[in-house]
C-alpha cells in the first residue's frame, strides 16, 4: 500500500511540474551541472496543484523531499541530461517562524526565519560517501556518511581482516558545505531583548553566497543535536537548521506591513501644511525645546538619496549627527527616543564598546570546527540601512573611535584579520552623542578646543549642534513646568493603570497627557518613514540648486583673502544636498524646493555660529572643526616659534621664557596666550629647555 502511494505522490508531483515549472526545468537541464544545480519551488504555487501535498511538505519534509526529487530525475526531458544530483529547493513559506519561537513542536518540520548573518565559515568540501581501500587486498568498500560522526567499516569485505584502510578521495563523493549563524534582526526587537540565534547548514549549491551582515530569509528542516561530549551526554539537545534556500533581503524594512489603510493616512500627513511642525512635535515630546535638533534627527530618520554614478562609485546619503552638550540636557533621551522610532536600529553607549564590537571581530570559537576563524558582524554592520546610535562617544578610547571613520565616509568596513580579507556593508547613519572635554561647556573657551574628539572623526559629521545650559529665567520657568507636566501625566496614567484608582477619569488622564503625547504616533511615523524611504527619491530644482550653490560660494568668498581662514569645505556642501534631499522626503515631494534649500540653510548655518568659528576672530573657520587649530593660533604658534628662534640667537644659553614673554606684544599676542602656545610646543618637542627658563627650538 505504502509503495503504491510513493508512485502516486512521485506522479502527482511530476504532474505539478508540467503544470508550474516546465521552462525551469528546461533552463535547469540546460545548464546543469555547471551553473544550476537546484530547482526553486515557490510554495504558494504547490498549495495552488494541492493544498494536502503542500502541507505535507511542511509537516513530513525529509519524506517529501524525496519524493520531489525523485520525481525531478523521472521527468522526461527533450535533452539527454540526467538531472541525478539536482536539488528541489522550497521557498516563500506562507508564514516566519520567529526565531525565540522555535519550540520541541517544530522539529523536523519545515520553517521559514528571518534575520542577519551574525558568522560564517567558510566553504568547505564534506564526505558523503566515503570510499576505503583496504591497505592488505586492495578492496574498496563504500560507506554512506550521512551522521555527524565519521563512519569507519568494522572488516574488510575482501580478506574480512580488520584493516588498515585509508580512504580513496578518488572513488569517494564530496559535496561542498558551509555552517552559519542567523541571529534576529534588530528591528523585530521591542524593548531591549537579547537577539536569539540559530545555526544553519548548508550544502552544494547555495553555499558561498552570503557573508556578515546580509540580511536574509532561510528556509529549512528543524533538526537536534545531543549537547554534552563523550561519555557525558545530556538529556537537553541544541536545535540546528539543514537550510534547504536562503535568500537575501533586498527589501529594506521587511518587517513593515504598510496597509493601503495606512498609506492613505500618510499621504493624507505629507499634505498637510505643518507637517515639519507634527513631526518636531513627534520626537521625544517628554524634552522640551530643541526644536532644531529635534528637526535635524527627523532629517537624518529619512535620510538623502543615496546616488550611484556611471562609472561605479557611489555617493553617500546617509546623514550623520552628533550632538555635543552639558550634562542634564536630555541627550541619550533623544537619542533612545530616535531608537525606538528609526525602523532599523542599534544603540550603543561609547564606555561599553570595543572597536571590534563597533565595526566587526575575527573570532575563534566552538562555531564552525573550532579551528578556522570566523568573521562576526558589529554594531554599524548590524544597522546596515538604519541607524546606528552611539551614545557616550568621548568616552571610547581614541583607537576604538578612529575604527569608525571608514564605516562613516565610505560606509563598508574592511576587516584584515588572522588571514580574513572581507568587506562588510555598513550603510547607516550615524547619531552620537558626547560631553565636552571637562564635563561641561567653558563659555569663555572656544568650543572647537572643548571637543574631546579627533578632527578626522568630527570633519565626517554633516551637522554637530552643541547644547549648552544656560540659567534664563523663562526658559527655566517654561522647563520646569514642563516636567513637572509630564511627570504629573506619568502619575496619573500609572496610577490608573497600576491600581485602577477610581477617582481618576480617563478623560482626566487623557487631557493632561495631551501635552505630552507625540503629535503622530510612534508606529504611524515608523511606517511613514519607511515608505518614504522606499519609494520617494527626490530631484533637486535649479531654484533649490542656486540657493545652495550662493550660500556655499558666499561662505567660501570669505576666505579669499590672503591671511583669511578658509570658510567651510566642501564636505558641508554634500551636507546640504543630502539634507535638502531628506527636507523634500519628509513631504513625500519629489522634487527638491526652494524652501528645503532655505530650512537646511539655516540649519547649517546655526551649528557653523556654534562651532565652525575661530572666536578671536569671529570669523567662519572650517580648520576649527577640521583640524582642531584655527587659522589665527596656527598663526600665533608659527610666529612664537620664529621669535624665539631669533631670540635664541642673541644669548647662548637659549631664549629667556621672560624675554620671549615681553617681546610677544612685537608679534601681536597677549603674553599670557603666548605663555599657553610655548605649552603646547613643549608637549609637541617643537621646543625644549636645555636650562631652567630658556627655551630653544628643535
Amino acid at each position: 500500500m505504502a509503495r503504491a502511494e510513493n508512485t502516486e505522490l512521485i506522479d502527482r508531483f511530476e504532474q505539478f511540474y508540467r503544470n508550474y515549472y516546465r521552462n525551469e526545468i528546461g533552463e535547469l537541464a540546460q545548464s546543469y551541472p555547471n551553473e544550476k544545480r537546484s530547482l526553486y519551488i515557490n510554495w504558494n504555487d504547490l498549495y495552488q496543484y494541492d493544498a494536502d501535498i503542500a502541507d505535507d511538505y511542511l509537516a513530513q519534509p525529509q519524506q517529501l523531499q524525496e519524493y520531489a526529487e525523485e520525481a525531478l530525475r523521472l521527468y522526461d526531458l527533450p535533452v539527454d541530461v540526467s538531472l541525478g544530483q539536482a536539488h528541489v529547493r522550497l521557498q516563500n513559506l506562507p508564514e516566519h517562524t520567529d526565531i525565540r519561537a522555535i519550540r520541541a513542536r517544530h522539529v523536523n518540520t519545515m520553517v521559514s526565519v528571518q534575520g542577519i548573518i551574525r558568522k560564517a565559515t567558510g566553504v568547505r568540501p564534506k564526505i558523503q560517501e566515503a570510499a576505503f581501500e583496504c591497505q592488505r587486498c586492495g578492496t574498496l568498500t563504500y560507506i554512506p556518511q550521512s551522521g555527524g560522526d565519521f563512519q569507519e567499516p568494522h572488516e574488510c569485505q575482501g580478506c574480512e581482516r580488520q584493516g588498515p584502510f585509508r580512504i580513496n578521495f578518488d572513488q569517494s563523493e564530496f559535496i561542498d558545505s558551509q555552517k552559519l549563524r542567523v541571529q534576529e534582526s534588530p528591528e523585530g526587537l521591542r524593548g531591549g531583548e537579547t537577539p536569539q540565534s540559530i545555526d544553519v547548514h548548508i550544502e552544494d549549491d547555495i553555499t558561498g553566497h552570503v557573508s556578515p551582515g546580509d540580511h536574509v530569509t532561510v528556509t529549512g528542516v528543524l533538526h537536534l543535536e545531543q549537547q554534552g561530549s563523550g561519555q557525558e551526554k545530556s538529556a537537553v539537545f541544541d536545535v540546528y537548521m539543514e537550510g534547504v534556500s536562503v535568500e537575501i533581503e533586498d527589501e529594506e524594512f521587511e518587517d513593515m506591513d504598510i496597509t493601503d489603510e495606512d498609506k492613505e493616512q500618510i499621504i493624507e500627513l505629507s499634505n498637510e501644511g505643518n507637517i515639519y511642525e507634527q513631526m518636531v512635535d513627534s520626537i521625544a515630546p517628554a524634552i522640551y525645546g530643541y526644536d532644531q535638533e529635534k528637526l535635524a534627527m527627523i532629517l537624518q530618520l529619512f535620510s538623502g538619496v543615496t546616488k550611484h554614478l556611471p562609472d561605479g562609485s557611489r555617493i553617500r546619503g546617509d546623514l550623520h549627527m552628533l550632538l555635543i552638550g552639558d550634562p542634564g540636557t536630555g541627550k541619550s533621551q533623544m537619542l533612545s527616543y530616535i531608537q525606538h522610532i528609526a525602523p532599523r536600529s542599534v544603540y550603543t553607549s561609547g564606555k561599553g564598546s570595543s572597536s571590534a564590537g563597533l565595526t566587526a571581530a575575527a573570532v575563534r570559537d566552538d562555531f564552525g570546527d573550532g579551528q578556522q576563524w570566523t568573521l562576526e558582524a558589529g554594531a554599524l554592520v548590524l544597522a546596515d540601512k538604519g541607524i546606528a546610535a552611539v551614545d557616550e562617544l568621548d568616552k571610547m578610547s581614541p583607537e576604538d573611535r578612529s575604527a569608525m571613520h571608514e564605516g562613516l565616509e565610505q560606509q563598508k568596513i574592511s576587516v584584515s584579520k588572522a588571514g580574513i580579507n572581507a568587506t562588510l556593508k555598513s550603510r547607516c547613519s550615524l547619531l552620537g552623542a558626547a560631553n565636552p572635554k571637562y564635563g561641561r561647556f567653558d563659555q569663555y573657551e572656544s568650543i572647537g578646543e572643548q571637543i574631546n574628539l579627533e578632527p578626522a572623526l568630527i570633519s565626517r559629521f554633516d551637522l554637530i549642534f552643541t547644547v549648552t545650559d544656560k540659567p534664563d529665567p523663562d526658559h527655566d520657568s517654561q522647563l520646569a513646568e514642563h516636567i513637572l507636566q509630564t511627570n504629573f501625566a506619568g502619575e496619573l496614567n500609572t496610577q490608573r493603570t497600576e491600581i485602577n484608582a477610581p477617582n481618576i477619569t480617563e478623560e482626566q488622564v487623557n487631557s493632561q497627557t495631551e501635552e505630552v503625547a507625540p503629535a503622530i504616533d510612534a508606529e504611524l511615523l515608523r511606517k511613514y518613514i519607511a515608505y518614504a524611504k522606499s519609494n520617494v527619491y527626490p530631484t533637486m530644482t535649479e531654484e533649490a540648486r542656486e540657493a545652495i550653490r550662493d550660500f556655499y560660494v558666499d561662505l567660501r568668498s570669505k576666505g579669499t583673502d590672503e591671511d583669511a581662514p578658509i570658510p567651510v569645505t566642501a564636505r558641508k556642501l554634500e551636507a546640504l544636498v543630502r539634507l535638502a534631499e531628506a527636507s523634500a522626503r519628509v513631504r513625500l515631494s519629489d522634487t527638491v524646493e526652494r524652501k528645503d534649500a532655505d530650512r537646511v540653510i539655516e540649519i547649517v548655518r546655526s551649528c557653523l555660529q556654534d562651532i565652525g568659528v575661530d572666536p578671536e576672530t569671529g570669523q567662519f573657520d572650517a580648520d576649527v572643526v577640521e583640524t582642531g587649530t584655527s587659522k589665527s593660533q596656527r598663526d600665533r604658534i608659527k610666529n612664537i616659534k620664529q621669535l624665539i628662534a631669533d631670540i635664541e640667537e642673541e644669548y647662548d644659553d637659549g631664549a629667556p621664557v621672560e624675554v620671549v614673554l615681553d617681546r610677544a606684544d612685537e608679534i601681536g599676542t597677549d603674553p599670557s596666550k603666548a605663555e599657553h602656545e610655548i605649552d603646547k610646543l613643549k608637549q609637541k618637542g617643537e621646543v625644549y629647555e636645555p636650562s631652567t627658563n630658556h627655551l630653544r627650538t628643535t
